[in-house]
């Protein structure tokens, strides 16, 4: 399993790089993101499986994302689960984003900054 874990420094390093100046703009950019990459129907297509709140024509394969930072506390589980949902469930539907390379590993981490504040 690979995981993908924060590096604090790096994380304030790339916030002053790229202009956003603290940690908590570069955070609700990821957020942002990873908001739009859930609902995208090309890349991360979450909502052709999974209802999400606020979005449109969600589908009923896969269980309604909400409350996962309760369900998820270690935020890696929910990295490896994008990353590669088949090592924890060889039935599973899902893709492995990761292992596939469908998504980068920045792609993923927005994903889950996003699902963590649902």
């Amino acid at each position: 399993m690979t995981a993908f874990p924060r590096k604090p420094a790096l994380l304030l390093a790339l916030a002053v790089l790229t202009g956003l100046g603290a940690p908590r703009a570069w955070a609700q950019s990821a957020i942002s993101e990873g908001r739009k990459l859930a609902f995208d129907r090309g890349k991360g297509n979450c909502l052709t499986c999974h209802v999400i709140k606020g979005g449109d024509l969600p589908g009923t394969i896969g269980p309604e994302l909400r409350d996962l930072k309760a369900k998820y506390p270690d935020r890696n589980e929910l990295v490896a689960i994008l990353f590669d949902e088949t090592k924890r469930n060889p039935q599973t539907m899902m893709p492995p984003f990761g292992r596939n390379r469908i998504l980068t590993e920045q792609e993923i981490n927005a994903i889950v900054d996003f699902l963590q504040t649902l």
